[in-house]
């Protein structure tokens, strides 16, 4: 996902990452359709892990991804901010997930009320081999700037969310 700065999108995402420019492609795939930033699912599409492609030319630089719920338990009080519903480290550019690390299982989401962000943060390791040093995450309040931080990962290299809501849900997410 591009970041020129769009104001809503940045406000959208601002709970979990400061505004960056994306600096590598990267498509997230639920039942092999792939995810707009922004679109609906509802929980039966994402129980499984979705496909993750990193774009690039080379093996030379590695990543860790995380993908987080910046609303649970539910968006007006969102006092499990973050949750961590899955961490892989060291995917290889220009390769799929399943050649990394995975380091959190995969928990599919499950809002019990309400419109969730799910946002998938990919970021460029400093080295070859971060999953032997990251130890004892967990999964309520966890928080990806102090992640990145911590790890001396910088800036995202690219974001993708959805909003997600259990299958009876009504309504509608709006940039407001």
């Amino acid at each position: 996902m591009s970041r020129p700065g769009n104001p809503m999108i940045d406000h959208f995402l601002s709970d979990v990452v400061d505004s960056f420019i994306s600096s590598i492609r990267m498509t997230v795939s639920y039942n092999d359709k792939s995810i707009i930033c922004g679109q609906e699912l509802r929980t039966p599409k994402v129980l499984n892990p979705p496909n993750v492609q990193i774009g690039g030319t080379e093996f030379v630089s590695s990543y860790t991804l995380v993908m987080v719920d910046p609303d649970a338990p539910t968006p007006t009080n969102p006092t499990l901010r973050e949750y961590l519903h899955w961490m892989v480290t060291d995917i290889p550019e220009s390769t799929n997930i399943n050649f990394g690390n995975e380091i959190i299982p995969y928990e599919s989401p499950q809002p019990s009320i309400g419109i969730h962000r799910i946002i998938f943060v990919l970021f460029r390791q400093p080295s070859r081999q971060l999953y032997r040093s990251v130890t004892n995450q967990t999964r309520r309040n966890f928080n990806t700037r102090q992640f990145a931080e911590m790890y001396n990962l910088g800036s995202p290299s690219a974001v993708i969310y959805f909003n997600c809501q259990r299958e009876r849900g009504s309504g509608g997410r709006r940039f407001a």
